[in-house]
């Protein structure tokens, strides 16, 4: 979740987890002990659609 609030702008943990709580947001491919996993790219491209004012790397 930290990489994802960084895409997203550093946004707050709470921000973060209401956004990958969207029905528009990626499937994680994994949930695991720790939390959910998300492929980077299936990240950067909701990013890129959603987000366009985000500076992009």
């Amino acid at each position: 979740m930290s990489e994802i609030r960084a895409m997203l702008g550093n946004v707050s943990r709470q921000r973060a987890s209401v956004i990958a709580n969207q029905r528009n947001f990626p499937e994680p491919i994994a949930v695991l002990a720790m939390g959910k996993v998300w492929r980077k790219s299936d990240v950067e491209k909701w990013v890129r659609e959603h987000r366009p004012d985000l500076p992009s790397d």
